[in-house]
């Protein structure tokens, strides 16, 4: 079975979408995305996608074309036609069709598509945790908009799988921001820590659920920024995001963490996760 898409407000079998070459998508990275987690056919956190959506593309100036009812709808219905019980939605948005030009081309019309993908949770890694390394963050100073200009990210993922890793935790100047492709964590005497959500990281929805399950089952949380250090000598680091949820981190540089095993703040996060996506 051929997976549907949706494209400028059809739904399209894979082999007749059509992508122009003159994409400003394709030529700057001149876009949006939001990656929604679908589970038992439904979307997980609908609205705050939307809501950050709307903030990346209000940051890159780039209008959107629908409002948030069209967005859900049309989006509900594309996990209908693929039949969609467990996976992604990948929504993106660029600023349109034109020759290259650095200007905003004035008729341009954004071009929007969509599609699903079946992706089963990481529990084997979940119940194991991460290694990770550390790198610098060399990425741009807006990592609040999640634009189509993830080439530092793919270099940082790509980098810590050539070291063995699951990922690469970013820091700038000694100051840990999150990590290639999710938001980072650390437990330390029991109290959850991680970087405030500013321009230097993407506002994470899954971020923004474990700090309200941190504070619905009373355990301590602040945002602040922390140093490499005390990474290295926190008792848990995890990772959220959508695609891996609340996962441990037991090993940074080939360093344990804590006792080189997920520990019981997260593994109480997870639980409490998994309670939320199954009510």
């Amino acid at each position: 079975m051929s997976r549907i898409y949706w494209y400028q407000g059809r739904f399209l079998a894979d082999n007749e979408v059509r992508i122009s070459p003159e994409d400003r998508g394709y030529y700057f990275g001149d876009g949006v995305y939001e990656v929604f987690r679908v589970y038992g056919g439904r979307l997980f956190e609908a609205e705050a996608h939307l809501a950050r959506l709307r903030r990346s593309a209000a940051g890159v100036r780039l209008p959107l074309p629908h409002a948030d009812e069209e967005w859900l709808r049309n989006l509900n219905e594309l996990v209908r036609l693929n039949s969609l019980q467990e996976g992604t939605v990948y929504l993106q948005i660029t600023r349109g069709t034109a020759p290259r030009n650095h200007l905003f081309p004035p008729q341009a019309e954004p071009v929007v598509m969509a599609y699903c993908t079946d992706v089963k949770r990481p529990l084997s890694a979940m119940e194991a945790g991460y290694a990770a390394i550390t790198l610098p963050d060399t990425r741009w100073l807006h990592c609040d908009y999640k634009t189509l200009n993830l080439l530092a990210n793919v270099l940082a993922k790509q980098a810590a799988a050539d070291r063995g890793a699951a990922d690469a935790i970013l820091h700038r100047d000694g100051t840990v921001t999150e990590s290639s492709a999710s938001n980072v964590m650390i437990v330390k005497d029991g109290r959850l820590v991680t970087h405030p959500a500013n321009h230097l990281i993407l506002h994470g929805v899954t971020r923004a659920v474990v700090l309200r399950l941190a504070a619905q089952t009373e355990i301590p949380a602040e945002e602040r920024p922390f140093a490499l250090e005390e990474l290295f000598a926190a008792d848990e680091v995890l990772l959220t995001g959508t695609t891996i949820e609340v996962m441990p981190v037991i090993s940074v540089d080939g360093k344990p963490i804590g006792s080189g095993r997920p520990g019981p703040i997260t593994r109480r996060l997870q639980r409490e996760f998994e309670d939320l996506i199954s009510s």
